[in-house]
């Protein structure tokens, strides 16, 4: 059976990018947007699919978006959820200079809203026979790691960490595989041109780690390129 792929911010950069390789690889994709029209790409793709695509609306912050999400995909089932989409936590993240609004929106998008969506699709992840939930956090919030600066997105990472760690735990019994994965820092408008890696780069390594995560695998945190990552 054709697995079913849901991923968040599917409208550009590597969620765009995951959802090409997955169509590719023969999968169906939920990719899902924010704002009133769908995006001109993934319109696109929805086109050259065979209906593969299904592009759906979903302010991740929002509870009354992940319940509509959820009661529109009652009964179906979901084989992998990406929790991709993101936010770096604005420009005013240093010492003397701190955005505390910025800061509990970081929360609220990179830590709160993959619990909640997780949470809201449970019962379609159950359904699965090898279910999966990734989501993309960074070495930047690695405890392991030490650097300056970027308190909002690294707080924000190193806590949704712990989420996915803890999750991971309590869907155990589920047969539930929940990681964190580190997509490499990709050339993107939220990674900027000096990233590292390509977006093809990192969502070929993503792929590849998704489709061969086992229960083994569960409440560790990896790397793009199958490499555990120290917490």
């Amino acid at each position: 059976m054709t697995e079913t792929v849901l991923i968040t911010g599917a409208g550009r950069g590597l969620g765009l990018e995951l959802t090409k390789l997955f169509l590719g690889n023969g999968r169906r994709v939920l990719a899902t947007y924010r704002g009133i029209a769908i995006p001109d790409q993934l319109r696109e793709l929805g086109r050259g699919a065979d209906a593969a695509l299904r592009a759906l609306r979903l302010e991740i912050t929002d509870g009354a978006s992940v319940t509509a999400l959820r009661n529109e995909l009652s009964g179906d089932v979901i084989d992998v959820l990406i929790n991709n989409a993101g936010t770096t936590g604005g420009d005013h993240q240093d010492l003397g200079d701190m955005d505390y609004a910025a800061w509990l929106g970081a929360f609220e998008v990179n830590t709160v809203a993959p619990f909640r969506l997780a949470v809201a699709l449970l019962d379609n992840l159950r359904r699965s026979d090898r279910p999966r939930i990734v989501t993309l956090s960074s070495q930047m919030g690695s405890l392991h790691r030490k650097g300056t600066g970027s308190h909002a997105y690294r707080t924000s990472k190193a806590a949704v960490n712990k989420v996915m760690q803890v999750l991971a735990l309590e869907l155990a019994g589920d047969g539930i595989i929940v990681c964190p994965v580190h997509p490499g820092w990709v050339r993107t408008d939220m990674g900027g041109p000096m990233g590292e890696i390509s977006v093809n780069e990192s969502a070929a390594g993503l792929v590849a780690l998704i489709e061969s995560l086992t229960p083994e695998h569960s409440g560790r945190f990896w790397t793009w390129e199958g490499m555990e990552h120290p917490w």
